[in-house]
């Protein structure tokens, strides 16, 4: 049998280029572009000194995030969902999933009595959006806590995806490889290998748990090198 070729000519363990720009911003306390390939996030950090008030007197902090695509981030122009009336539900399960992820690695305690809003932009959409957006807001979030001393941040936190494609087990699915995946999982941990969203769907056939170790193995790899990359950019 053929093995699948990738369209980009990628190995089946290798990322697509990632590119993490910082400061892009002129007015966002901290701010990054973030790129997996053809996929590209605009990360944008709001810094507030208060709270939503189910935090009021409590002494802690908070971070949430919020998710939007460009009409034009795809393929065919979507409609914007302010005109709809409402974000979907995709919309609403993104960012919960980023603000998640995001207030994993802060000490809402020590940030004190001060929110962060991560605005998360889909410049372009060519697959994995939501791993992208969880890493470039991690970038985005260091950005604008980077004055603060002592800094909250405890631990860092990227995302990656990995499924199998024609049988065979990859890393970082574009859009023509998620669109034909045989399972798919997106996997959210921290610089200490600690799993913080793990959520996989086996979109045409199911995998074995020695299958679902493998995907799990390889997506650490891959925010191994992601984490890597976002020290670079923070650097």
């Amino acid at each position: 049998m053929t093995k699948f070729k990738r369209p980009d000519g990628r190995a089946a363990d290798a990322l697509r280029p990632v590119t993490i720009e910082v400061g892009v911003s002129k007015f966002a306390e901290g701010s990054a572009r973030i790129s997996f390939g053809d996929t590209v996030v605009l990360c944008l950090a709001t810094l507030t000194d208060s709270v939503p008030k189910f935090l009021d007197g409590k002494g802690q902090g908070w971070i949430t995030a919020e998710y939007a695509m460009l009409p034009r981030s795809t393929p065919e122009r979507s409609q914007r969902e302010s005109i709809a009336g409402r974000p979907g539900g995709r919309t609403f399960e993104i960012q919960r999933l980023v603000g998640r992820a995001l207030r994993t690695t802060i000490d809402l305690k020590a940030l004190g009595s001060r929110s962060v809003t991560i605005d998360c932009e889909v410049l372009q959409a060519d697959g994995g959006t939501r791993t992208a957006a969880i890493t470039g807001g991690y970038v985005a979030l260091a950005h604008a806590l980077r004055k603060m001393s002592p800094s909250p941040l405890r631990k860092q936190v990227a995302a990656v995806s990995a499924g199998f494609v024609a049988g065979e087990l990859m890393l970082d699915l574009a859009y023509a490889e998620d669109s034909i995946a045989d399972s798919d999982v997106n996997i959210v941990a921290t610089d200490k290998g600690e799993l913080i969203e793990v959520q996989g769907t086996a979109e045409k056939a199911p995998f074995s748990r020695a299958g679902f170790d493998e995907v799990l193995t390889l997506a650490l790899k891959g925010i191994d090198q992601l984490l890597e990359a976002q020290r670079r950019a923070l650097a």
